[in-house]
């Protein structure tokens, strides 16, 4: 397992500092999809007992970042083909709701945060290829679309947008390790903010059906080809 970089803190209970320690860990790459978390291992780690680790463990699972192998061991979740079609899915309905909701409510001030978000992508998208990089445009590509679900002002479709976001970050991890291509997307962004910019519903509910839909058929072939490769390497 990988290091994580420090203890905790002493000033507020172990156990609600494990969680979001833990939980960024997996949402940035550095625990990776298929990783096992070994209890002992993560506590020794982070200078804790092995309790407030368990019960950020726990937390995860119910999360479905976290989940239990074919050995019955622990390890952060790696979705297949099938999970990603469902996500995306999910995602192409609700999100309609959510580019109709920004048409009558982005404020101002949320329309020029997403306008500095493409900004930032487009420079990053023309940068040499690096994890790094590409956990920056995956981060930038997850903040546009949860500002277009803030700025629809209804709260309980953020909440599940929110959560679907976090498993198809850790989705996205899989895919764009050896193929950034996969987050060429601000084209596409661009023609979902100029519908909601101009405030017309039907094109942006049309914008983002096509962005999510490409970017299904982009995920899903990603991961059908790293299977592929996976099954004829030697010793598979």
């Amino acid at each position: 397992m990988s290091q994580i970089p420090r203890s905790l803190q002493r000033q507020q209970p172990l156990k609600e500092q494990a969680y979001p320690v833990l939980r960024v860990a997996i949402l940035s790459g550095e625990l990776t999809p298929g990783q096992r978390l070994v209890e002992s291992q993560i506590a020794k780690d982070l200078q804790v007992s092995r309790t407030p680790v368990r019960e950020a463990l726990r937390l995860l699972q119910h999360e479905e970042l976290v989940s239990v192998d074919a050995d019955n061991v622990l390890q952060v979740t790696t979705f297949s083909e099938k999970d990603a079609a469902e996500f995306y899915d999910c995602r192409i309905a609700l999100e309609q709701l959510s580019v109709m909701g920004a048409c009558r409510n982005l404020t101002d001030l949320q329309q020029q945060e997403l306008q500095r978000i493409m900004q930032q992508a487009e420079k990053l998208s023309v940068g040499k290829s690096s994890q790094l990089l590409n956990f920056q445009l995956l981060d930038l590509d997850y903040r546009f679309h949860r500002l277009i679900a803030e700025g629809s002002q209804n709260l309980q479709l953020r909440s599940i947008l929110d959560h679907l976001f976090d498993k198809m970050m850790l989705l996205r991890i899989q895919t764009i390790q050896q193929n950034r291509s996969v987050l060429n997307i601000c084209t596409e962004h661009q023609q979902i903010y100029d519908a909601i910019a101009q405030r017309d519903s039907e094109a942006a509910i049309e914008s983002i059906k096509s962005h999510l839909i490409a970017s299904k058929e982009r995920v899903v072939r990603e991961m059908t080809q790293n299977l592929a490769k996976t099954t004829d390497s030697p010793g598979s």
